[in-house]
């Protein structure tokens, strides 16, 4: 088995990233940083930080080189961090030592690191809205669609009142609508450039690191903090969070839809599933299972960024490392996610029968609730509780329906009581509701 199943070509098609996994590659993040040493050398020959002329062949250098990982490793062993190295590979390649002393110019390694990284998670956030925006639209077409279909819903596992598929749907999306809304203002608030210097100074910058600061962060079109972050991981931490809602939403929708494909159950065919070796009866929900697995996964990763966020002094290398390992994992992992919940989005299918028979199934006992209700309009609720849990309790000592029961000892009850499509409550209504929002985006 490979050390990351996100770069295991066994595994690909399991833990699918898509385009996200191009963006975390060792090419990726030289790219980006070199990107982010043209921009840095351009914005500081406007200002006349550096000779423009210098800034000029920098720049365009940066658009043109090429520096292979492998050629830097040894550096970056020894210095902790690969932007040393690639500053002199860089320089050296460029052939033009009059140009070339002027790159990385007052910044510091992290300045790079962390800004070419915000590069990249802009361009993950991008692909993870397209997915979202998909999933949302296969679950808001199903949930217009199956906005009245009763269904059984269950709390701790167990029966409880009637709902309906398309409620379950709305359920579902509504976590991933409102993480959908939210992209604007975390892009606001965490994409942002790192630009200060050895110790967050900005002291070798020149007499207004600020503006170059600020200019920078607008040729990258990344945020302006204003000040230096490199001990504040917020912005790191916002995204991951971010990135953990989503997970933890599609985990839920994982975790129901194994329940509701269960062989006992079967009230929903999931579009593809799994085969197993040796028990030709069995199709197993692997999706589902990845969405969970995925979540496990973040879970950890996410605990393991906050207590890495924990810096010493101005800057702190265990820490920085430690976040190194997590948050591509982070990234990775919603991604492949995404890929599963896309498919399932698209493929899911109710089975109206099998729901009914849950429904009319259990003696009953799931319309206790509508039961209790009914009997309140005709004696005082405390009392009306109390028989319908004896009727309940009788039901299934005499494994006798409670409809049955109940229409036997208070027949002017109204037999409506007990249709699962007029006790769902608001269920079709909420379905519709994000049906509508999803319509709108």
């Amino acid at each position: 088995m490979a050390a990351s199943l996100f770069d295991s070509p066994l595994y690909a098609k399991l833990f699918d990233t898509s385009e996200a996994g191009r963006l975390f590659s060792d090419s990726a993040a030289i790219r980006a940083m070199l990107l982010v040493e043209g921009a840095l050398a351009k914005v500081q020959g406007t200002l006349g930080v550096i000779p423009e002329l210098s800034a000029a062949a920098i720049h365009r250098a940066s658009m043109e080189i090429q520096i292979d990982p492998g050629a830097i490793a040894t550096a970056t062993g020894e210095n902790g961090v690969c932007v040393p190295g690639l500053v002199a590979a860089f320089r050296a390649e460029m052939n033009a030592p009059e140009h070339a002393q002027f790159v990385h110019w007052g910044a510091t390694s992290q300045d790079i690191v962390d800004t070419a990284l915000m590069l990249r998670l802009r361009q993950a956030l991008a692909l993870a809205e397209a997915d979202l925006r998909e999933v949302l639209s296969g679950l808001g077409q199903q949930a217009e669609e199956h906005a009245a279909l009763p269904m059984v819903a269950r709390t701790y596992g167990q029966q409880a009142t009637p709902t309906s598929w398309g409620a379950v749907l709305a359920q579902f999306g509504a976590p991933l609508l409102d993480a959908l809304a939210a992209l604007d203002a975390l892009r606001a608030s965490s994409l942002l450039v790192s630009l200060s210097g050895a110790a967050g100074t900005g002291s070798a910058l020149g007499p207004a690191p600020h503006d170059i600061r600020a200019s920078l962060a607008e040729a990258l079109g990344l945020g302006d903090p204003q000040r230096s972050w490199h001990t504040d991981r917020g912005p790191v931490l916002r995204i991951a969070d971010w990135q953990a809602q989503v997970v933890a939403a599609l985990s839920h929708m994982g975790q129901t839809l194994i329940g509701l494909s269960a062989s006992e159950l079967g009230e929903v065919s999931l579009g593809g599933t799994g085969a197993s070796s040796t028990m030709p009866q069995k199709q197993n929900p692997v999706r589902p299972s990845a969405l969970v697995a995925l979540h496990h996964q973040v879970s950890g990763l996410k605990a393991g960024l906050h207590t890495a966020a924990m810096h010493q002094h101005q800057r702190d290398g265990a820490a920085w490392f430690a976040e190194w390992m997590m948050v591509p994992q982070m990234s990775l992992s919603l991604a492949a996610a995404l890929q599963h919940a896309k498919v399932l989005a698209a493929g899911l299918a109710p089975h109206p029968v099998q729901m009914r028979s849950a429904l009319d199934g259990n003696l009953g006992l799931i319309h206790a609730e509508a039961l209790s209700f009914a009997l309140a309009k005709i004696m005082p609720r405390p009392e009306a509780q109390a028989a319908c849990k004896a009727l309940c309790l009788e039901a299934r000592k005499s494994q006798t329906p409670l409809p049955k029961l109940a229409l036997a000892d208070y027949p002017q009850l109204d037999a409506a009581t007990f249709d699962p499509t007029t006790s769902m409550g608001d269920a079709a209504s909420q379905a519709q509701a994000f049906a509508t929002r999803v319509s709108a985006l």
